[in-house]
């Protein structure tokens, strides 16, 4: 694996990317929540929806991409990450879990995650201990993680008749 681009920062690469998923995730839930109503439909019929009955339902989906970037974010930094529930059972609980997890970001030093590069990270995964210098961990790890749980989100309401385009997941891009 590749390093860090020279010039571009371990905050840069960490936090910019993982808000503008997460801003983006959640303007695909508001689109799901609108859809439900419209519809009449029961929210948590699409909440627990899944894209195949191995994978985990949305709710789920959108609560590890959360974890992902704020634990992944914390790690970088030697911090301790806040701890939140999965008790979200709505849409209105999952954007405020996204918000949640965007304040913390928001309050991160860039100076604690800068130079985090070859900082040892070691983690357990399903009884598995598995270590990672910092660079590998956010490139191999964090960052396929978010983009693969946003999309299975983004996924789970395209296929349950949400009316989201390729725009809806890119977020807002620069003009």
């Amino acid at each position: 694996m590749a390093d860090a681009p020279r010039g571009l920062t371990m905050f840069q690469a960490a936090v910019p990317p993982a808000v503008h998923a997460l801003v983006s995730l959640g303007g695909v839930l508001a689109k799901g929540a609108a859809h439900a109503e419209q519809h009449g439909l029961d929210p948590a019929v699409l909440l627990q929806a899944r894209l195949s009955p191995d994978m985990f339902p949305l709710v789920k989906q959108v609560q590890i991409a959360c974890d992902m970037v704020k634990n992944g974010c914390a790690r970088l930094a030697q911090l301790v990450p806040p701890s939140f529930p999965d008790t979200e059972t709505s849409f209105a609980e999952l954007q405020d879990r996204i918000e949640r997890t965007l304040g913390y970001l928001a309050q991160l030093s860039p100076a604690a995650i800068i130079g985090s590069e070859a900082r040892e990270i070691v983690l357990t995964v399903r009884g598995k201990q598995m270590r990672f210098e910092g660079v590998h961990y956010l490139f191999g790890f964090v960052l396929p993680n978010l983009h693969f749980h946003t999309t299975v989100a983004y996924a789970i309401l395209r296929t349950h008749g949400v009316e989201l385009d390729k725009r809806d997941y890119l977020g807002a891009l620069p003009e």
